[in-house]
């Protein structure tokens, strides 16, 4: 019998930590993704600056061109009707001239072909050959800007015009102290609904030195988060066993929601240090995060599972209901009791009486 136990608790551990390895190869793939990401930004950045010299550059040439001489005028048609080279890829906007313009030379910069190239054969697009080469990349290049420009001209209206609001809310934030984490709760509803009305709240707070930005951060996260296990608990509690569903079906929505507790309560317990030295710094209550407060409530939320779960497989035997696989159905019977009673600490009566149901079916056998 202590060798069975000792098997079984070795598949699981094992289980547990293959779910581990994958969860943890899911959050590298995303941090590849976040990375590269990044480098395209930084290209596009790069794109904007290398057009605007252009732009400005063009700009010169043509004033002064027409302070030179009034009777000739510079010909646009020619470049505009020469057809673009057949390329593997999209051909980039056109070059200025290799000519000084003005103080400062033009010189040819590779990367902004190379950036173009790798961002059409990347996105798929096909430039028409019957039209200016670039004008469309241009068109977009200039969209964009003048996008960013109205952004900038929001940001600085809202500072100007939400200053007296801004101004209080940063008094509201930096004397804030709580003594029920139901108070940080609607505080920060409170911050967040006044915030609403800014275009951008980061880009516009970033104008006030006063704002006190850590302790705004930690007021949501502790809000935040305390919601999340809130809602947990509250999703366990009301959660209900749907005889209509089939026993698959029903263990395992019952696993799922399981996992989901014990990952919770991990992330909790894992971070509870630097949380609760954080939030004693900020003045805010931090009793949920310990074991004697929520956290305990969402553990012994977990017993309901049990009870449920064993309470399937005790109907499903007795119905026959699992005449191939009854060994191993009994083996997760036992499985998932035994992963509850060690997330828990232990059974309570009601889910020991269950949990004896089911070992008689298992000495039966």
């Amino acid at each position: 019998m202590q060798e069975e136990e000792n098997e079984s608790l070795m598949r699981y551990l094992k289980k547990e930590v293959e779910a581990c390895l994958m969860r943890n190869d899911s959050l590298e793939k995303e941090n590849e993704e976040l990375r590269q990401q990044v480098v395209r930004l930084k290209a596009q950045i790069t794109c904007l600056k290398a057009h605007d010299t252009e732009r400005k550059s063009m700009l010169w040439k043509k004033l002064h061109t027409s302070n030179d001489t009034t009777t000739t005028q510079p010909d646009f048609t020619k470049l505009a009707s020469e057809p673009p080279s057949k390329q593997s890829a999209p051909p980039p906007p056109p070059l200025p001239s290799k000519a000084p313009m003005g103080p400062k030379a033009v010189r040819r910069v590779p990367e902004v072909v190379e950036l173009y190239r790798l961002l059409t054969r990347k996105n798929g697009k096909k430039v028409n050959s019957s039209a200016t080469p670039g004008s469309a990349f241009t068109s977009d290049m200039i969209g964009e800007m003048e996008k960013r420009s109205s952004h900038v001209s929001a940001v600085k209206s809202d500072v100007e015009k939400r200053k007296e609001l801004i101004d209080h809310i940063i008094k509201q934030v930096k004397y804030a102290a709580f003594t029920e984490i139901s108070q940080v709760e609607t505080f920060v509803k409170w911050v967040d609904d006044e915030l609403r009305c800014l275009v951008d709240e980061r880009a516009v707070l970033k104008h006030f030195k006063e704002w006190p930005e850590g302790k705004a951060d930690a007021l949501r996260e502790a809000a935040f988060n305390y919601r999340d296990l809130a809602n947990l608990s509250s999703d366990v509690s009301a959660f209900e066993d749907n005889p209509k569903h089939s026993s698959s079906e029903a263990m395992g929505k019952m696993e799922a929601l399981q996992q989901r507790l014990e990952t919770c309560v991990d992330d909790a317990q894992r971070t509870r240090e630097s949380r609760i030295k954080k939030y004693t710094q900020f003045q805010i209550p931090c009793e949920w995060l310990l074991d004697t407060g929520l956290i305990s409530q969402i553990k012994l939320s977990s017993l309901k599972l049990a009870k449920q779960y064993m309470k399937r497989i005790i109907s499903g035997i007795q119905l026959k209901e699992f005449s191939v696989d009854r060994k191993n159905i009994q083996l997760q019977g036992a499985k998932f009791a035994y992963r509850v009673h060690q997330f828990v600490g232990g059974f309570d009566a009601d889910t020991l009486i269950v949990f004896q149901e089911l070992k008689k079916l298992v000495h039966i056998e």
